[in-house]
């Protein structure tokens, strides 16, 4: 059997108060490649912890997470940040896009933290615009595109360096429904090039389009 992409076994997260307060109670969780599978839970239920742990923003208390096959829970924070940077690409609902720079510049930013060459970069940038529909709007400053628009250069960002997961916090958030609809449909042709999806959302029809659902409530993981 193939690799998981994701492979949590028995999370904790804990936070220290009086009395400490556990975040994540046991969390087992399988994602295979090529999956889309949407998170859902009421606000406090731990969705934000999830998704720090699985971006190897945070570590764990207890329990182990394999990503790609890397055991990560040991690593070092450098060979953590070299691996968050290589297998996982991010995106969220505000864009982060900077308004003096052009939308390719924007995807271009990507790679100026990592190890990539500063060779080919800005064609790179250019093929992962292509890749979600906006090589129409390359030279476009990011206030010229809808929102719909700049939510697509962002997922254009987050696939540069060809990352094995793609980590969405709700990522239609400040879309309308019409866009809402644009960025699913995206999501569908990258999970059928083999890319694996999460997405953490408190939207039903997000989470309708997700080939699968599991339901986060008070730190505890359920298939939903």
């Amino acid at each position: 059997m193939a690799e998981p992409v994701i492979e949590l076994r028995g999370i904790d997260k804990d936070f220290p108060s009086q009395p400490p307060v556990r975040a994540l109670d046991d969390v087992s969780l399988r994602v295979d490649r090529g999956e889309h599978v949407a998170i859902v839970g009421p606000s406090g239920s731990g969705k934000s912890t999830l998704l720090n742990v699985l971006g190897l923003l945070d570590r764990p208390s207890a329990g182990t997470y394999r990503l790609d096959g890397v055991e990560t829970t040991k690593l070092t924070d450098g060979a953590r940040t070299r691996l968050r940077g290589g297998r996982i690409g991010f995106v969220f609902q505000s864009f982060h896009l900077l308004s003096h720079r052009s939308v390719v510049e924007n995807v271009m930013l990507a790679e100026v933290y990592g190890r990539h060459p500063r060779r080919g970069r800005r064609e790179r940038a250019l093929a992962a615009l292509e890749r979600v529909g906006l090589a129409h709007r390359t030279g476009f400053p990011p206030d010229r595109l809808s929102g719909g628009e700049r939510q697509r250069a962002a997922i254009a960002r987050a696939l540069m360096g060809g990352p094995s997961l793609l980590l969405c916090d709700e990522p239609t958030g400040n879309l309308d429904s019409r866009n809402t609809e644009a960025v699913l449909d995206l999501f569908d042709e990258l999970r059928a090039q083999g890319l694996t999806i999460v997405v953490i959302t408190h939207e039903q029809e997000v989470s309708e389009r997700a080939g699968r659902r599991v339901r986060i409530t008070d730190g505890v993981l359920a298939e939903a």
